[in-house]
């Protein structure tokens, strides 16, 4: 493994972020209880995750600003144009995935 810089790192993971989250952008398709079901993770989780670090970080970041920053929108208008109700087997996927969890 090369050795690789600090610096260098974090832009390097900040890029896979960037394409992490233009990729979940463009794929609206995909339900967050899908990616919660099947990664564990969702929008959500990143958009929170964002905050949190803010938080360390000393900077100013609610909530609902760090789910505009993942979501490229405000929340609500992307679950208006994009959330479909969860079916119920999703649901039961969810549930079982996260009967652990608690």
């Amino acid at each position: 493994m090369p050795e690789i810089d600090d610096a260098t790192m974090q832009a390097l993971e900040a890029a896979a972020y960037r394409r992490l989250r233009d990729h979940l952008r463009a794929r609206t398709d995909v339900q967050n209880i899908d990616l919660m079901n099947l990664a564990g993770f969702c929008r959500n989780c990143l958009s929170r995750w964002m905050a949190e670090a803010a938080a360390e970080a000393g900077v100013p970041l609610g909530k609902e600003e760090a789910k505009t920053l993942v979501y490229g929108m405000p929340y609500d208008d992307w679950k208006a144009l994009h959330q479909a109700e969860a079916t119920d087997a999703q649901k039961a996927a969810f549930t079982e995935a996260f009967k652990t969890h608690g």
